[in-house]
């Protein structure tokens, strides 16, 4: 087992992200207390073979969205506390989503692992286990849970930490998402044990957003990675302007979930890319 999660040695992260770190210790801790290791690889869907991300996103009947199941955020309190997951889930799925996006923070963005189980057992494309992963125990959860792609948050991580976790999650045959914020993040993180690099538009030091941060970055990216564009993306227009300026993936979460109905709202989206 790795150390877990250091201060990185530059910048990054704001009050919220250092309170959501403190909390994730405490809950990783007593996760391994409740539920061995040996538990964990004995579930059925750790023996399933994740689905390749880069196939789904880059195929031609998909949209390159990855559509976000998201009841709360730090930043927007309530966002929907009536969807259901599987519902909603298999309807983003229906309407082309390329991978589902499903947090499992419990106490800021109110999610749950029965979120994932509950999205896997609906849905034949991938899965983003959406969370702040600082312990290789989170990735050896995701994969039992039947996730196929974890995140790994650049502003909470060092460079070493972001190599040792690609490298263990790759070799779970789980695919691994890099999130940075800037090119200071990118520059320090880029390892080759990664399958795509996120460009998230909000700053997480106020939770504003700008989209400019990926058209700004995207060229920064080197092109073996797949290129993701995460948060500020509530116009179809906007998608088109990211994939000519070469990203392939767009992470959408609250513009559909705010709305009544997340599925309709994402058939709506779909149809005037």
């Amino acid at each position: 087992m790795s150390a877990g999660y250091s201060k990185p040695p530059l910048g990054g992260g704001g009050s919220i992200l250092d309170k959501i770190v403190l909390r994730k210790k405490e809950e990783v801790a007593d996760a391994k207390r409740l539920i061995s290791i040996q538990d964990l690889e004995k579930a059925d869907h750790f023996k399933r073979t994740p689905y390749s991300f880069k196939e789904f996103l880059l195929t031609e009947d998909r949209t390159g969205i990855i559509a976000e199941f998201k009841r709360r955020s730090p930043s927007k309190g309530l966002i929907n506390g009536v969807a259901d997951v599987a519902e909603v889930t298999q309807a983003y799925n229906n309407a082309g989503a390329s991978a589902l996006s499903v947090l499992t923070d419990v106490d800021f963005f109110g999610g749950k692992t029965d979120d994932i189980l509950a999205a896997r057992a609906v849905n034949q494309i991938p899965i983003l286990r959406k969370d702040f992963m600082i312990d290789e125990y989170q990735i050896l959860e995701a994969k039992a849970w039947g996730a196929d792609i974890i995140l790994l948050i650049a502003a909470i991580l060092t460079p070493k930490q972001i190599n040792d976790f690609g490298k263990f999650a790759q070799n779970l045959g789980l695919n691994v998402l890099l999130e940075v914020h800037n090119l200071e993040e990118l520059e320090r993180s880029i390892c080759p044990n990664l399958d795509a690099i996120g460009v998230n538009n909000r700053n997480l030091a106020d939770f504003t957003v700008d989209i400019q941060t990926s058209f700004d970055l995207v060229n920064r990216i080197p092109d073996e990675f797949l290129k993701i564009s995460e948060s500020a993306i509530s116009n179809p227009q906007t998608i088109k302007e990211l994939k000519t300026a070469g990203f392939n993936g767009f992470l959408i979460g609250e513009n559909f979930m705010k709305t009544n109905n997340p599925g309709a709202s994402i058939k709506e989206f779909v149809a005037q890319i």
